[in-house]
């Protein structure tokens, strides 16, 4: 069974916001303003502002996900990364993550940013594997952000 990472199609609206919404309730978490935008305006928030999805595929089934959400500064936030859990465990997160930072150093970004839980121990350990670093706490619009991280790309 091969799984393909593709980027965001029309047909993946439903999938997206249903990967993203498992995500949230699994992890305890309220489905926050910011979380609204970008779950059901992924074309108006993501895309048309600069910014790429990437869908994790199975048989045609979307089965993970992450985007890319422009910055000011030409870099870009590693965004709404999930894995279905009967997908985990399959590498997907790491293909995801390979696919958005070849999309950022393809477009000349200078650096990869996130915030995330710490709830989210998993995640948090892939990214740091991934070369992410930390950074000290900033304002976010979320309240589950505890940690903030990049990866220079320069």
């Amino acid at each position: 069974m091969t799984v393909s990472i593709v980027p965001f199609r029309p047909d993946h609206v439903a999938a997206w916001a249903a990967l993203n919404e498992a995500w949230l309730a699994e992890g305890g978490f309220a489905i926050e303003a910011k979380d609204r935008k970008v779950i059901y305006d992924p074309q108006g928030v993501i895309l048309d502002a600069g910014g790429r999805i990437f869908m994790a595929e199975r048989e045609g089934e979307a089965i993970g996900c992450c985007a890319l959400m422009a910055m000011d500064d030409g870099g870009y936030e590693v965004a709404k990364m999930t894995v279905s859990p009967a997908a985990r465990g399959l590498g997907l997160g790491r293909r995801l993550l390979e696919a958005c930072e070849a999309a950022a150093r393809a477009a000349g970004a200078p650096r990869l940013y996130l915030e995330t839980s710490s709830t989210l121990e998993p995640a948090g350990a892939l990214y740091r594997s991934f070369g992410f670093v930390d950074l000290p706490p900033r304002p976010s619009p979320y309240v589950r952000a505890d940690v903030w991280m990049e990866k220079p790309l320069g």
